[in-house]
Parts: C-alpha cells; sequence; structure tokens
C-alpha cells in the first residue's frame, strides 16, 4: 500500500464537539473535516465505530458487534432535517458540559429520541425513502438480522448476557428464534432503523471527507466480547462450547509486569479456514464498506496468539499457538482485490510477524513514546523510522505528548531535549516536528497533540476501568491557527 508520505490526525468520533453530549455524524464532524483540511491532512483516523456497553466502560474495542454502529453516534439535527423529528422533539439537550462524555446520560437523552424519530419516519416518510430503508436491510441482511434480535433479546432481558438467557435462546433453537422474533418484531424494526441512520450518516460524511480529499482509517480489534451478536449467532466460528471457551485471549507476562487476561473467546481458526474465512472476509467487506483503510489490532495475533485456559489463575499459564494470517489475508485480498491496512506491529514481535506484514505490503506503526532518549539508533526514535511504517506521536493507548513528557525521568527528558534541541517549552511541537520529519509514508497525530494538551485529554489508561474513552474537544479547539501551524509542518516536510 503507498500511502505516498502524508499526514494525518486522530480523533474518535465520540470525541468530536457538539449539543447532544457526544460527538456524532452531524456539524461537529463537519468542522473537523473544516479543520483536517486546513490543516493539510489527509488521512483521518477513528476507534472501532461499534455499538459500546456500559459493563465494558463503553470501550469502543469491546462493541456488542463488530459489524454494527454505534447508536450514539447518530445525529439528532440530522433526524430533523430528514423531517422525522420535530426541532422542539430534541430539546432539551443535555446539560453535561463540553468536555465530557456522560454515556449514562446521553443515553437516556438520545434512545428516547430515537425512538420518536422512528415513529416518524414511520409516519411521514417518503417512499424513497421507505424504500431506501428496505434496501439497507436486504443488502446488510447477513449481520443485521441477527444484532437486531440479539439486542431486542438483550433488552427484554434486562441487558444480561447471553449465557444467561433462558437455554432454548442459549443454544439457538429454531422455534425459540422464530418465537421470539415475531414477540419482538417491533423492537427489532426500531434497532433495524437506528442502524439505517447510522449507516445514512456515516456514508454521507464519508462522501465530504472523499471531496476534501481525506481518506478514513477504521480499527479492526482482533478479539470480539464474549457477549456480542457476534458470538450468539456464529458459534461455530469461535472456540466456545456448550459451557464457554475453553480457553480466553490475552499476552503472557513478558509483554507486561504479569501478562494480561483479556478474556476474549478465541477463533476456531480450523472451522474458519473451512469455510473460507467467510466470517473474517464479511467483517472485512463491512469494514471497508465504511473506511478506506483499516488499522488492524494486535497485529502479532493474525500470526499467533496467547492462549490461556480458563481455568487458569495466572496469564503466565497460556500457551502460543498459530494463527492463519496469511491464508486470511489472501482470501480477503482475493475477495476485495486489494488489501490497504496499517499493522499495529508493537509489543513482543518476532521476524514471522514482519515477513507477513511485508508479505501483505502492510505498514507498521512506530510510536516516539516507547523510545529510550538515551540510547543510540533506539527504534522508536525517529530518525530511525523506515519508509513503510506510519508515524504516530501517540495513539489511544498512550499518554498525551504534554503527559508523557511531564511523567519523564530527569535522565531521559535530558536526552530528550539534546535529541530534539529544544528547551521543551512547546514539547508537542519539537516532537510533531521530528514525527512529520521521519522518513515514514504516513505521519498522524492525536488531536490532544497537536493542541499541546495534557494527561487529562488523554483517551484511555489500560488496565484501568474508569475516567476512559470520554474526553471531548470543543468548537474552540479546532483554531484555524493551530492549523496553519501544522499545514505549514506538513509542506515543510511532505509531499502533499
Amino acid at each position: 500500500m503507498d500511502l505516498g508520505r502524508r499526514s494525518g490526525l486522530f480523533l474518535h468520533v465520540t470525541s468530536l464537539p457538539g449539543p447532544e453530549g457526544i460527538g456524532t455524524l452531524g456539524a461537529g464532524a463537519r468542522a473537523f473535516l473544516e479543520f483536517a483540511e486546513r490543516a493539510g491532512a489527509t488521512v483521518w483516523q477513528v476507534c472501532p465505530l461499534g455499538p459500546t456497553a456500559g459493563v465494558h466502560g463503553h470501550s469502543p474495542y469491546s462493541p456488542l458487534s463488530a459489524f454494527a454502529g454505534n447508536p450514539l453516534l447518530v445525529d439528532l439535527d440530522r433526524l430533523v432535517e430528514a423531517g422525522w423529528l420535530e426541532a422542539g422533539e430534541v430539546e432539551p439537550r443535555p446539560d453535561t458540559g463540553p468536555h465530557r462524555v456522560d454515556f449514562d446520560a446521553v443515553i437516556d437523552y438520545k434512545m428516547p429520541r430515537l425512538r420518536v424519530a422512528f415513529e416518524g419516519f414511520e409516519a411521514r416518510a417518503s417512499p424513497d425513502e421507505r424504500a431506501a430503508f428496505d434496501s439497507f436491510r436486504e443488502r446488510e441482511a447477513d449481520w443485521l438480522d441477527e444484532y437486531a434480535l440479539f439486542i431486542a433479546l438483550k433488552r427484554n432481558f434486562d441487558d444480561a448476557g447471553w449465557t444467561d438467557w433462558p437455554e432454548p435462546l442459549r443454544r439457538r433453537d429454531p422455534d425459540a428464534l422464530a418465537e421470539w422474533r415475531e414477540e419482538l418484531a417491533d423492537e427489532i424494526a426500531f434497532r433495524e432503523f437506528v442502524q439505517f441512520c447510522f449507516d445514512r450518516q456515516w456514508k454521507a460524511l464519508r462522501e465530504d471527507a472523499d471531496e476534501r480529499g481525506i481518506d478514513l482509517v477504521g480499527d479492526v480489534p482482533l478479539y470480539v466480547g464474549m457477549d456480542s451478536a457476534d458470538v450468539w449467532a456464529n458459534r461455530e466460528a469461535f472456540a466456545v462450547g456448550p459451557d464457554g471457551p475453553e480457553a480466553v485471549a490475552g499476552v503472557p507476562p513478558d509483554m507486561g509486569d504479569s501478562g494480561q487476561r483479556w478474556g476474549n473467546p478465541l477463533y476456531d481458526w480450523d472451522h474458519l479456514e473451512s469455510t473460507g474465512f467467510d466470517w473474517w472476509v464479511r467483517r472485512f467487506e463491512r469494514t471497508y464498506d465504511l473506511v478506506d483503510i483499516v488499522r488492524l489490532d494486535h497485529f502479532k495475533g493474525f500470526d499467533s496468539y496467547w492462549a490461556i485456559p480458563e481455568a487458569a489463575e495466572s496469564p503466565a499459564e497460556g500457551e502460543w499457538r498459530e494463527a492463519p494470517g496469511t491464508e486470511l489475508f489472501e482470501a480477503v485480498r482475493e475477495r476485495r482485490g486489494g488489501f490497504p491496512a496499517i499493522a499495529e506491529d508493537v509489543g513482543h514481535l518476532s521476524e514471522s510477524v514482519h515477513e507477513l506484514r511485508q508479505r501483505f505490503d502492510v505498514p507498521g506503526m512506530r510510536i516516539p513514546q516507547y523510545a529510550d532518549w538515551c540510547a543510540e539508533n533506539h527504534l522508536y526514535q525517529p530518525h530511525t523510522y523506515p519508509e513503510d511504517v506510519v508515524a504516530y506521536t501517540g495513539t489511544h493507548d498512550t499518554d498525551t505528548v504534554v503527559g508523557w513528557y511531564r511523567s519523564l525521568d530527569d535522565e531521559q527528558r535530558d536526552c530528550l531535549h539534546y535529541y530534539l534541541a529544544t528547551d521543551g517549552q512547546e514539547i508537542h511541537w519539537d516532537l510533531l516536528d521530528a514525527v512529520w520529519g521521519s522518513a515514514a509514508e504516513l505521519a498522524v497525530a492525536p488531536v490532544p497533540d497537536v493542541l499541546g494538551l495534557g494527561s487529562d485529554a488523554r483517551f484511555n489508561t489500560p488496565g484501568t476501568t474508569s475516567g476512559n474513552w470520554d474526553w471531548r474537544v470543543t468548537r474552540e479547539g479546532f483554531d484555524p491557527d493551530v492549523a496553519d501551524r501544522l499545514r505549514a509542518l506538513s509542506d515543510h516536510h511532505l509531499r502533499i
């Protein structure tokens, strides 16, 4: 994949400004596209777009579906413009402040109004709009039918996980499924309508981005959650027995102090390979229907993965197992004719991981916050970056540049000052300059790094369960002077 020496910005949709207590696919997204275009960015990277759950802290990396969109991202003002809501029905707006997402308050505000919009659609939609809805349901039926039923059932059973549903539903008895589809028909239709709204608004946003010459990068987490429509409806694709998974995902101790037990079910790769990787291919096709480039989270897991027995007391009791990444990517490339992707290849890597990435011409990642600034030619120092990587000042899992800088010990800070030839007064611009000036074919910065914000603007702190995924930028943050300075940096370093 030839990215062609470009620059980009990272900002998840929930972090956009707007009056609904959360970023949406409405005016705030257009304001960001204007800012990005002025800044010379030709890439906008977002986190996974799926529906989130409070039990997982609304992490976009633990969605209820790998195919569906997050209902909270649907913009209500766009539904007013469509004529399905009255202007007065979106008032009063949630009084949650502009800087943080209060997910509970947003849900309480937004979901009843989406239901009113559905009623308005049923009463007032034009024949063309009804035909578009029917076409969407038919086109996306392979995942939409099961997702809508799954969410309707969760609501019926007080949000319980599917492993706690009545036994006929757990084992997907056809008669039970048919009975509940009829019983919950209205709720299922509502959930399908919300996905139709998301799809319609997202594609309009993508067209706007395309007109500005901005490509969208979307994230594909390696694993899905146990309590997801994916596992419930595609049990054969996962290593899940009648009593649950025999082993779960994680990482070994040498990737952290004590390893990590993520708890996600593993894939039944033998079954998937026998189907031509059908579930995975469909997942990629859906993602590419929404974005131009995919970022493959935890890329190593496509080469080999750490399997921890369900009954294990420690992640150290796991073992490495091989994954058929080559065969999977070949199947995707054969179906699509291309495979534009970015590999999150940080962590415990091996030569086989590099070979897999290079075989499919997928650039890796470099993040200067992982550098040893007192070492010579450390692989995360920007001057060492090869062309076939994407260079980031930070990611959704790192601190902001300013927050990271403040946490450095004196020795590392002094070495960093020497490396960047700076006194640290504008450390974010110094690091942006170094990353933009590297040989990497694409340079990307999270918006908080461009704005020089501290740790209170960090998106996620791995290993913690609260205070994550809720930071928001304000309209004032889309400062034209900042955009002009970033464009000047790109004009100096990049051919864009």
